[in-house]
C-alpha cells in the first residue's frame, strides 16, 4: 500500500501559525475581551499601557492553555486526540454563534501607566480563563506539534482585534456586521473540526 507523502515540516509549522491566527482573530471579534478593551480605552484613553497589558495577559493565558493542550496530546492516544479536537472545534462553531456580553467592571480609579497596565493585565487574564479563544488555543496545541507557533498565532490573532478595538474605539466597533462575523467564525471552527476529523 502506497502512503501519501508527509507534508514538509515548514508547511505544518506555517499551518499551526496561520490557522491559530485566523481562527482566534475571527472568534475574538465581538467577544467579551474585545468589549473589555473598548471599555478600558473609553475610560482611560491611554492606549499604550492597555495594549501592553492585553499582550502580557494573552501571552500568559494562551501559553498556559497551549501547555495543557500539549500535555493532553502527549499522554493520550492519537486517534482520541484527533476526535476530541475535531468534535471540540465543531462545538466551538455553535458557541461562536452566541453573542457575548460583558458584565464585569474592573477598577477604573487607576490613572498611572503602571496602574492601568496591571489592572488591564489582571482583568484580561481572568476574563480570558475558560473563554472560547483560550480553549481553542489548547485544542490547536493538541492538534499541532508546535506549541510556540500556536501561542504566537493565537496571541497575534487576539492583538489584531483587541489592539484595533483600543485604537479605533466603540464607534468603529458598532459598525461591524457582528452577525455575519459570528457566522464566519462558526464556519471557520466547523471547517477546522471537519479537517481535523477527516485528515486522519
Amino acid at each position: 500500500m502506497v502512503h501519501p507523502p508527509t507534508p514538509p515540516r515548514r508547511v505544518i509549522v506555517l499551518d499551526a501559525f496561520l490557522i491559530s491566527t485566523g481562527l482566534v482573530s475571527i472568534a475574538e471579534i465581538g467577544d467579551k475581551t474585545m468589549l473589555l478593551a473598548i471599555m478600558l480605552a473609553a475610560a482611560w484613553r491611554r492606549p499604550m499601557p492597555i495594549i501592553l497589558g492585553i499582550f502580557v495577559a494573552t501571552l500568559a493565558n494562551h501559553t498556559f492553555a497551549a501547555l495543557a493542550g500539549s500535555v493532553l496530546a502527549r499522554f493520550t492516544d492519537g486517534d482520541w486526540v484527533r476526535w476530541a479536537v475535531g468534535v471540540a472545534f465543531i462545538g466551538f462553531a455553535f458557541w461562536a454563534l452566541i453573542p457575548d456580553r460583558f458584565d464585569q467592571q474592573p477598577d477604573m480609579t487607576e490613572k498611572t501607566f503602571s496602574g492601568v497596565f496591571w489592572t488591564t493585565t489582571a482583568a484580561f487574564f481572568v476574563i480570558e480563563m475558560g473563554d472560547k479563544t483560550q480553549v481553542a488555543t489548547a485544542m490547536l496545541a493538541a492538534r499541532f506539534d508546535s506549541l510556540a507557533l500556536v501561542v504566537a498565532g493565537s496571541t497575534l490573532g487576539m492583538m489584531l482585534v483587541t489592539g484595533s478595538a483600543v485604537l479605533l474605539g466603540e464607534s468603529a466597533a458598532r459598525r461591524l456586521p457582528m452577525r455575519w462575523i459570528r457566522v464566519a467564525a462558526a464556519a471557520g471552527f466547523a471547517a477546522t473540526g471537519l479537517w481535523v476529523l477527516l485528515s486522519g
